[in-house]
Order: structure tokens, then sequence, then C-alpha cells
């Protein structure tokens, strides 16, 4: 039995693709185009057409230049970089995240910003690590309670600090837990002269994390390398091994650290 489309749902798939049939007739022109032209080349009726390019300029995907005239918005620009970002990264750390998991026998993370939180893209685990306790991919964490987390804060300016203090409350997950602006600022700012960032089970009790920044060919911190192991098990001469996977994630990016 074919299933039926309620007119709201066919409506909602009509927009979406007149929008994409809109953008696709923008990305044909180098230079801002005329309604008439859109029109045209997306077989829209105008009225149609100058409707849906309205709802996309409020939301940026495009920008009128001049009355009746359009090209395509930064909003594309920002999310494409985005989208860019995570799968170059993805791309360029999978051997050498395998590479340090077969040194170290325990799970070797990678995660991105988005928002408040870490994001976990990908990893290299075992079953035999012995740890109960991961977060799977596309799992997520809060800035201030995971070593990836506090890498990203640590680029942040001090009110850009305090202000996700304000809309997260630094809520915790256990006695371990930074809870306390203070002691996050005091805890950031030992991030940022060692270079690299800890999780003291404050995320899971059980479970400790180290975690070394990824940049791009900018210098724009764009993901965090960790290393999770059971509490009583991580051994501090993985760091020396992290840092210098992270390095060559980031070489392999384009990033070339300023000489000193």
């Amino acid at each position: 039995m074919k299933s039926e489309i309620i007119p709201e749902q066919k409506t909602t798939i009509q927009v979406i693709e007149r929008m994409v049939a809109l953008l696709d007739a923008l990305a044909k022109y180098p230079d801002p185009v005329s309604l008439k032209e859109l029109s045209k080349v997306s077989g829209l009726h105008p009225s149609t057409a100058h409707r849906i390019l309205n709802d996309m300029v409020l939301t940026r995907f495009v920008d009128r230049i001049e009355p009746g005239t359009y090209r395509l918005g930064m909003r594309l620009l920002e999310l494409g970089n985005v989208v860019k970002s995570r799968l170059s990264v993805r791309e360029a750390a999978l051997d050498f995240m395998r590479s340090l998991h077969k040194k170290t026998q325990q799970t070797i993370n990678l995660s991105v910003r988005q928002g408040d939180e870490i994001v976990y893209i990908d990893r290299a685990f075992s079953e035999r690590s012995g740890m109960q306790v991961v977060r799977a991919i596309g799992g997520r964490g809060p800035l201030h309670l995971t070593s990836t987390g506090k890498l990203f804060l640590s680029v942040d300016e001090p009110k850009a600090i305090r202000a996700y203090a304000t809309r997260t409350g630094l809520a915790g997950h256990n006695k371990n837990s930074i809870t306390d602006l203070g002691k996050l600022e005091r805890e950031l700012s030992l991030v940022r002269a060692r270079g690299y960032a800890r999780d003291n089970e404050e995320l899971e009790l059980g479970v400790r994390c180290m975690a070394a920044g990824i940049r791009d060919d900018s210098g724009k911190l764009v993901a965090g390398l960790s290393i999770s192991a059971p509490a009583d098990r991580l051994q501090e001469e993985w760091l020396e091994d992290l840092v210098t996977t992270a390095n060559q994630i980031s070489a392999t990016l384009g990033y070339m650290p300023a000489a000193d």
C-alpha cells in the first residue's frame, strides 16, 4: 500500500524544493541576479520566487543587493565551512587516531564544538579497553566538564566565558565537577599555559581524559583529540604521544605554528 503524503507535508516539501531550485539558480551566476531571471531559470512564478527569496534573505541564505537583485548569502559560506572543517578533520585524523589507540589501547576521541557543548564525531576504541562508560559518536558533553570542551573555552574571551557560565549555570554531574566560575577560570589558565586539558572524573566517575587541540590552516582551533581511560589506568606518558598526534593532524590540515 502506498503511503499518502498529507497536504501539509506536501506543501512543506514543495517549499523546500522551490528553495533548492532558487539556490541552484543563484549558484549559476557570479554576480547578483534579477528576480525576473531567477524566476525564468527556476521555473517559478515571480510572486512565488519573490516570497521565498524574502524568507531566505531573513535567514541570510540569500543577500538582497538592491531592490530586485539577489545573490547567495554568507550563511551558506558559514555552514559550508563548518561541514568542510568537520569532514576534513575526520579524514585527516583517522589514521593517526588508530595509531594512537594501537599504542595506548585506550579510547581515542575526536570532538568538535557546537554551541555550549562538544560533539564526538569519531572514535578509535576496542572492546578490551576495560572502560564501560563511553560516549557514542554523536554524543555530547558540556564544555566545562570535558577536556576538549576546556580547550575550546580556553580560547574564548573572558566575557564569553562568563556568558557561558551564566547560560549554563555550570551544572555539575558529580562531586568532582567544576561548578564555580572562579575555579573554571583558574583551570582554563592552566590549559592555556600547558597547551592541553584534563577531565579528572568531572563528567563520569571512574573515567579520566586528557585532550590536545587540532588547528586548521588559519590557526583556528577546530577540534580536540582526547584519550579516555579508567581513572586508575591513565598514564602520564601518553600525554606526549597525544600532543604529538594532535600536532600531526594539525599539520595535515595545513597548520604551521608561528616560529619562536
